[in-house]
């Protein structure tokens, strides 16, 4: 099961990809950071209108969520270059020694349509990782507020553990998102962002995957903290980087590809991804909206994948 916004690696059933995880990382070690108080209550997931159906989108249900905190920005590469500082972290794209990352030019493409890719916009690169996340010759360098990537979902949950944190469930993310019990379909409202005029997050503009004219003013991943504030605080919670959460991935239905999507996620342990990236276009992955998702197995990475620290209110 491979998504075109981000492929999970063709790794073994969940038991053996999840053995490679690293000890616990003691918590407490790092700070929370500009994490907004979010109130909780009766609200709801999901929505009546799917527009990727297959994807799990609906049907809309409804939750109770008790107050929590969530961080305005997705975590940078600053603060997650302070984590591996203070406890030696290897992540799991460094423990491979390679990992996924985009490239769009017609060299790439070629090439990977050539051997039969699928999706040759998605190339295995050794040597990817979260400090270089293009690969070698790559650098986070000049790129330190923008969002940490090539982060597992292992990976998060080290980072939040060591915050003292956790990752949001689905239900905490889109409640954020839509600034509680709004029915909206994006953080600012129902406008369709567009090429042109209508920029409101880092997505692709242009045609993909090989013209992107980056009108919003990034090739790739931008600042954690723009487009925004929306809502209560939070900045680029569509677009930008896909986001993990805390939640295995499931649709509701009993249809039967349903069931065998499913059994294929449980197998595989796969883990619910919100938001978006700067991939997404209406064309192509029309994933950038509140309820839209993704999955993707633990131990996977991606050029265009992070995450944001929830906290619970004791």
């Amino acid at each position: 099961m491979t998504s075109c916004c981000g492929p999970s690696r063709p790794s073994q059933p969940c038991a053996v990809a999840l053995a490679t995880d690293q000890s616990v990382v003691a918590p407490g070690g790092g700070a929370p950071q500009d994490a907004v108080q979010v109130t909780g209550g009766k609200t709801f997931v999901g929505t009546h209108r799917p527009a990727i159906p297959h994807d799990g989108e609906g049907p809309e249900r409804a939750v109770t969520l008790a107050d929590y905190a969530l961080e305005a920005t997705t975590v940078t590469n600053a603060r997650f270059a302070e984590f591996v500082d203070a406890t030696g972290y290897v992540t799991e794209a460094e423990r491979f020694g390679w990992s996924a990352v985009f490239f769009g030019d017609r060299a790439h493409l070629d090439a990977a349509t050539r051997v039969g890719s699928q999706l040759p916009w998605w190339h295995k690169i050794d040597g990817a990782h979260w400090r270089q996340p293009e690969g070698p010759g790559s650098s986070v360098a000049n790129r330190m507020d923008h969002p940490v990537v090539q982060v597992s979902w292992n990976d998060a949950n080290a980072f939040a553990r060591w915050v003292d944190g956790r990752l949001p469930s689905e239900a905490e993310w889109e409640h954020a998102a839509r600034d509680g019990t709004v029915r909206k379909r994006f953080p600012w409202g129902d406008t369709e962002p567009d090429d042109d005029d209508n920029i409101f997050c880092n997505i692709w503009q242009g045609r993909f995957p090989s013209v992107n004219t980056c009108r919003d003013g990034y090739a790739r991943t931008a600042p954690a903290r723009s487009f925004g504030p929306y809502g209560a605080g939070f900045y680029a919670m569509c677009g930008n980087v896909w986001e993990w959460t805390g939640d295995p991935f499931r649709i509701r239905s009993v249809s039967k590809a349903a069931k065998l999507r499913n059994a294929h996620s449980r197998r595989y342990a796969e883990k619910v991804l919100k938001g978006g990236s700067f991939l997404c276009h209406i064309t192509y992955c029309y994933r950038y909206r509140i309820a839209a998702r993704m999955a993707m197995t633990p131990d996977s990475a991606g050029s265009n994948t992070g995450f944001r620290v929830a906290y619970d209110i004791r």
